[in-house]
Formats: structure tokens, sequence, C-alpha cells
């Protein structure tokens, strides 16, 4: 992989917090008029009622508009297990190509039997507009994107690299907060490990912006650090940090965890690339619960 020359466009990212599920929306742009990239978008879901509102995406809707963008993509870092995708909202209101990491079939394969799936559920990837690759560009007006394949948390996980601005999903968090855990259907803390210093292997000066920031001791929100800063201070893959002790302390702390309030729902929806299921003969979309299953 090469560093990107100082002579590159740099992008303009604004991200966007939900406080409802601690997730930072993207857009990445080159300044009004140009093209623009929307990640890691959220659909509003209320898992008392069952329902979706789309506060959160209109937010993105209203800031692509003001600054006159034009929508190429719209990128998912991961089948989230913590929100549901937005992106056919977004897409039938601004276009754009629906893009995620190609090894997104195995978590389909994965959940596919998990959930119990219709049988016209395909596991080929087919429901997005676009499987990326390992080192695949991401053309984007002036800007040119870079995919990176960062599996651990899941199999699928890609982080997108645009100059000198990655967007990590949730591979790594803010320095205090650590890293994402392994312990979902497909997860893998060495393979983890392995992606962390991938990340941090790119110039130091290289900024990072997080797909979630769960803040501890009351410190505001934040979602953008460096790659020099998560060396020098993240808790669980600070410089010096082996392998075989990160696997032992993830391993350990991940058999702690709750699973995430938005699990079932957001994966079935998600490896859909956020449509929701099919209707039935009744005319209405149903989210599956399967019992001691996770």
């Amino acid at each position: 992989m090469t560093n990107a020359p100082t002579s590159t466009p740099q992008p303009h990212v604004h991200g966007m917090f939900d406080p409802a599920t601690w997730t930072v929306s993207y857009v990445v742009h080159n300044g009004p008029g140009s093209e623009a990239a929307i990640i890691d978008s959220v659909l509003d879901y209320d898992p008392k009622s069952g329902r979706t509102t789309h506060t959160s995406a209109d937010k993105v809707i209203d800031y692509v508009r003001t600054h006159q963008l034009k929508v190429r993509w719209i990128l998912e870092t991961h089948a989230h297990a913590d929100h549901l995708s937005a992106a056919p909202y977004l897409q039938a209101h601004l276009g754009g190509k629906i893009g995620i990491g190609g090894n997104i079939t195995a978590v389909q394969k994965v959940f596919k039997g998990v959930f119990n799936l219709e049988p016209s559920f395909k596991q080929d990837g087919s429901q997005f507009d676009h499987l990326f690759q390992e080192g695949e560009s991401i053309p984007l007006g002036m800007l040119s994107g870079e995919v990176m394949f960062v599996p651990g948390h899941t199999p699928a996980c890609a982080a997108y690299r645009f100059g000198e601005a990655v967007f990590v999903g949730d591979t790594l968090f803010m320095p205090d907060v650590g890293t994402a855990r392994c312990d979902f259907p497909g997860g893998d803390a060495r393979a983890l490990y392995a992606s962390t210093r991938k990340l941090l292997s790119l110039p130091p000066e290289t900024r990072l912006f997080m797909c979630h920031d769960y803040p501890p001791n009351d410190r505001p929100v934040a979602f953008e650090t460096t790659v020099a800063e998560q060396r020098a201070k993240n808790i669980h893959v600070h410089d010096g940090v082996s392998a075989d002790e990160f696997v032992t302390m993830r391993t350990k702390r991940d058999a702690t965890l709750e699973m995430p309030t938005l699990i079932l729902p957001s994966v079935q929806v998600n490896i859909r690339a956020g449509e929701l299921p099919p209707k039935e003969d009744n005319g209405v979309a149903y989210l599956k619960i399967p019992l001691n299953a996770l």
C-alpha cells in the first residue's frame, strides 16, 4: 500500500453522531458541488414498537442538499450489529451505489442459518450494488479511495481510505475505549489484532474516524484520532502489546459483555443491504427473534 502524496486532494469529512446508537455517520466529499460518499448511515428503530423512522438519515440528506453534493457511494464498513442501515432510504432520495466488502457473503451464510431465512434469500452479496475487494480503488470525483479489509470483529469488515482520512468501522475505537469485540459469529480476535496493526502501520499523521464512541468518565463524544495517538495510547493495542496478549485480553473481556440491544433486528436488515425482510401475505414485514441461538 502506498502512502498518499502530499499533493493528493484531501477530503472534507462531516460526521453526524446518533446518540441512540452511539453511531457516527459520515459524508466525505471535496467541497460544495462535488461527488460524495456516505459511510455507515442509521435507520432509526424503536425496539419497543418495531417502528422505523428517518430522523438520522434526513440529517444526512439535508447536509448533502445544502452543499449540493452528488452522492456516488453509500458505503457500509460491515453488517452492523448495533444499528440498522438507512442505505436504501438514502439511495431513493440521493442516488448512489450501495457498497460493502466482498466478504459479506460469509456473514450472510452464517446468519441465514441463525435466522432460518426464507429459501429465496441469496448468500452471494447481490443485495448490494457493489462488493469491494482488498485494495480496490473507490472513484469519488477528484478524490480516490482505497479499500482495506480489516476482519476480526466480523469476517466482512472493511475500512475506507480517502487521502489522509481512514474510516475504520468498528475495528478501533477511541484510544480510551480500545477495540471491537470478537465474539459474534465469525469473529476472530487474532484476525482483529492483525487488522489493527495494518491500520496502525499507516503514516502517524493519518486521521482515523470511528464508527462509534462510548465515552468513559463523562468525557465529550469524540470520533477522530490519529495513527500516532492510537499507537501511543490505545488501551488494547498500543505499541508493545503482542498478539497473544491481545487475544487473551479480548477473549476474557468479550465473555463479560452483553449482546447489543439491536443485534437481532440489525443483522437481519443489514445483510440485506438495509432492506426489510419481504412482506408476508398480510402485507407486513417481520423480523425473527431466534431463541437461545446466540
